[in-house]
This record gives C-alpha cells, sequence and structure tokens, in this order.
C-alpha cells in the first residue's frame, strides 16, 4: 500500500468512532441523571454503580447498544421516552462522567 494511500486510510479512521459534536449535555438531561443517581443512592448501591461505570467508561458506546437491544425487555419497567433519552446521554462521553458525578454529588448530600 502506498504511504499516501495509508495516511489517508489513516486520517479517515482517526475519527471514525468519534461521539463529540453534540454539545454539553441540557439541562433536562441533567435532571435525568441526577433522578437516577437519587434513585441509585436511596437503594444504597451507589460506590458498585460508580465502580461499575468507571470500568466501563471506554466502551460507552457499546454499552449504550446493550441498552437499545435490552429495550424490548426492560420498556415495562421503564418510561420508555425516560429510557431513550438515557440511552442517548450514556451513548456520549461526557455522559458516563457526569452520571457518576451525580452519584457521588447524591452520596453526599445523603
Amino acid at each position: 500500500m502506498s504511504t499516501r494511500r495509508w495516511q489517508r486510510l489513516k486520517a479517515a479512521l482517526r475519527h471514525a468512532f468519534a461521539l463529540e459534536g453534540r454539545g454539553p449535555l441540557s439541562d433536562e438531561e441533567r435532571a435525568l441523571l441526577e433522578r437516577l443517581a437519587l434513585a441509585i443512592v436511596a437503594r444504597r448501591m451507589g460506590a458498585p454503580a460508580v465502580l461499575f461505570l468507571s470500568s466501563l467508561r471506554p466502551l460507552n458506546y457499546v454499552g449504550c447498544q446493550a441498552m437499545i437491544f435490552l429495550r424490548p425487555f426492560l420498556t415495562p419497567l421503564f418510561n420508555p421516552k425516560q429510557y431513550e433519552r438515557l440511552a442517548a446521554i450514556l451513548e456520549r462521553r461526557e455522559g458516563i462522567a457526569a452520571l457518576i458525578q451525580a452519584i457521588e454529588a447524591a452520596q453526599e448530600e445523603r
């Protein structure tokens, strides 16, 4: 493969899986994450949730796709619109970090 073709291929693949460019989280999205964080902390699952989310941070997109796959089984338990909104939030790179911050803030308040 020629050097020029290799450089073009590298340039094309460099941002193939980038999820940036969607802007910061909105107030509605932050409110949804705070409600989820409060529910997690109320069940005393804050520390395990933070550990789990921190370990999955590099795979946030794969986790989001798993949420979409499991949607038919989980929508009877959750509000479908909020579930889809949460999946869209967690798909973004800053989504998991924002959820971790919300959980830690809820633990401090408790």
